[in-house]
């Protein structure tokens, strides 16, 4: 491990495989996350927020080829490809026609997957560290607003998930969130 490598990547990178929650800094508000193959952190994650699987979760990576084990690529109209992958790394989630192999548990039934490829150079390096892409919802019980503190992360979930340090990117709003197919706005971003 050179100098310049984060003390918390080994700690972060043992905790993401024994199916521990995460907790970190997104580019608006804090994000829980885990690994999005293993089912019972999935499940642990939405109990935890209180948050019914039939919504589906968001992926974040670090490129878009992180992505690609959970994306039917191919499906991806040639048309709407140029404005998908300029808008990365940014803060833009689509939503993506989902490969054969992506879990329900992410997609929440759904024929769609949302995933983004985060410029938040935290996310980034989680990503690269991991060697994979997230689970990203907003860190907070559902109905309840989004943590932008990192002391309420810890009054607000205790021990269930490992605080990620780092910084909030600064953005004001989540991400905007459009469909792949159509570019449709489904929310507004900043």
């Amino acid at each position: 491990m050179s100098d310049s490598t984060p003390s918390w990547h080994d700690e972060i990178q043992q905790a993401f495989v024994q199916g521990q929650l995460l907790a970190y800094p997104t580019e608006a508000v804090f994000g829980l996350g885990c690994d999005p193959d293993n089912q019972q952190a999935v499940m642990d994650l939405l109990a935890l927020k209180q948050r019914p699987v039939e919504k589906g979760l968001i992926l974040v990576a670090r490129t878009y080829s992180q992505l690609l084990p959970y994306v039917k690529d191919t499906a991806i109209p040639s048309d709407r490809r140029t404005a998908i992958v300029s808008s990365w790394p940014g803060p833009v989630t689509w939503l993506l026609p989902k490969s054969d192999t992506a879990p329900d548990w992410i997609t929440g039934g759904s024929d769609l997957l949302a995933v983004r490829v985060s410029a938040h150079p935290v996310v980034a390096q989680l990503c690269e560290v991991l060697g994979k892409p997230v689970v990203s919802t907003s860190a907070n019980v559902s109905g309840q607003p989004p943590i932008t503190r990192a002391s309420d992360i810890r009054e607000t979930f205790a021990d269930k998930v490992l605080l990620v340090p780092g910084n909030l990117g600064g953005s004001l709003k989540p991400s905007e969130i459009r469909h792949g197919l159509t570019g449709k706005v489904l929310r507004p971003g900043n």
